[in-house]
């Protein structure tokens, strides 16, 4: 980076951070964030559910998650500050909320990536193993944390040509999934069997929301996205088309080559079915590709997760040693450590299944907050990112998110919503307890 004239001192803050996020960028960040380790295990839970009928849900959460990404550009293209959803609901909405929104959002991130380390320790033990003993897996997850925390303190550029790299690196098995596999597909497999009923579809698009769920995440790094307004509605929107289209073409393939088998096959779904077409480089390579997909989750969140923690601090909601800037490198350094040390207690004392049902109901909430702030900041036309993002129905994709976000939630269990409920507690206590603190001082 430049260094500043002589006599002059350094940027600091929000201001020394680079705005080096592109449409490219930010669109492969998006993409790598969304499709982690959950593509590669989905199908068989939805046609448990749905069965031959199972691409329509993917269909209705995509649709749900094209409200939320209307609802999500209209809001990044108003506000421009690092914090992601919690900028777009603290600007309309002041610090309570907002710190709702940030416990939230860091939550969900740290859960959902400690849950893919955990899946990306099980699959590196199935190629290898030897890899299997708990100290391996240790080793390996510390190994690969410890990396991704090193190369984002050093620059915001490095996290991102990092991560498109493994974006399309972790694309390729995927697309030679569809490519290859689309020429043994039974079509009686494909056959309509009517729509299922409302609670079906509902209950897989919550499990779904976990193959789609990264648009937030993503957004997290907006202090140093170049031009917001522009970057983040296009950005977003690319993402969504392709990752719906893939998601759609791998579900119809591993459904007509496996047929009524693919709802047994839960442990490595498309591993089996590549099997069939490709033979055991076939199901290597989808084992493969798992691995490299997941890594590709975490280099996502280790891009993005940590500003969430930054936020929070900056605002004085979290310890002001998380605000710290590297005054070299200018990236968010304690954050990101703290993020990467945090992440790994969770993945070694966890277990994938754990970690995702706990983080699925908190990213709805969280969706149902960004609804709230992008229709407030519409309301008082607020700026702070260029000319706002307009299309025809935009003012109403918040409601209707809204609605269906709350149709979802009404499948969840007690239990996923008690976890959530107990952490914005805590949350709320802390908050009051700061209040009643800064009013006896002042």
């Amino acid at each position: 980076f430049p260094l500043p004239p002589s006599g002059e001192a350094p940027p600091s803050g929000e201001a020394s951070l680079v705005r080096a996020i592109g449409v490219r960028q930010l669109t492969a960040a998006i993409v790598n964030t969304t499709v982690g380790a959950g593509i590669f295990v989905l199908p068989a839970l939805v046609a448990q559910g749905m069965g031959a009928a199972a691409p329509l849900a993917f269909l209705v959460c995509a649709a749900m998650m094209a409200l939320i990404s209307v609802t999500l550009a209209v809001a990044g293209s108003r506000v421009s500050m690092t914090g992601g959803i919690y900028a777009y609901v603290e600007t309309p909405y002041g610090p309570y909320l907002a710190l709702l929104a940030g416990v939230l959002q860091s939550l969900t991130g740290m859960l959902a990536v400690a849950g893919v380390s955990t899946a990306l320790a099980d699959q590196v033990g199935s190629l290898v193993p030897a890899l299997r003993f708990p100290s391996a897996r240790t080793a390996i997850l510390t190994t690969i944390l410890a990396t991704l925390a090193l190369l984002n303190t050093r620059g915001v550029r490095l996290g991102t040509r990092l991560i498109e790299t493994v974006t399309v690196a972790k694309l390729a098995p995927l697309l030679i999934f569809v490519g290859v596999g689309m020429f043994f597909v039974d079509r009686s497999a494909l056959m309509w069997p009517g729509i299922p009923d409302g609670d079906s579809i509902g209950r897989a698009a919550l499990i779904l929301i976990f193959a789609y769920a990264g648009i937030e995440v993503a957004l997290a790094p907006s202090g140093e996205i170049h031009n917001p307004a522009h970057t983040v509605p296009r950005a977003i929107f690319l993402a969504l088309a392709v990752t719906t289209t893939l998601y759609v073409a791998i579900q119809l393939v591993a459904q007509g080559v496996l047929g009524t088998l693919l709802a047994q096959q839960t442990a490595a779904p498309l591993a089996d079915a590549a099997a069939r077409f490709l033979g055991g480089a076939g199901a290597t390579l989808m084992l493969a590709g798992a691995v490299c997909s997941m890594f590709g989750y975490q280099c996502g969140d280790m891009l993005s997760t940590p500003r969430s923690l930054y936020a929070l601090a900056r605002d004085g909601f979290a310890p002001s040693i998380l605000a710290y800037v590297d005054p070299q490198y200018r990236t968010p350094s304690v954050a990101i450590w703290t993020h990467a040390t945090l992440v790994l207690a969770l993945a070694v004392t966890q277990t994938f299944q754990v970690l995702a049902v706990i983080s699925n109901v908190g990213l709805l909430l969280l969706y149902l907050l960004a609804c709230g702030a992008a229709l407030e900041l519409a309301r008082r036309d607020v700026r702070t990112a260029g000319t706002p993002f307009r299309i025809p129905g935009a003012t109403a994709a918040p409601f209707l998110a809204a609605g269906l976000i709350i149709w979802v939630l009404t499948t969840a269990t007690v239990k996923e919503f008690a976890v959530t409920a107990v952490v914005l507690g805590i949350a709320t206590l802390a908050y009051v307890v700061r209040k009643r603190a800064q009013s006896h001082g002042g």
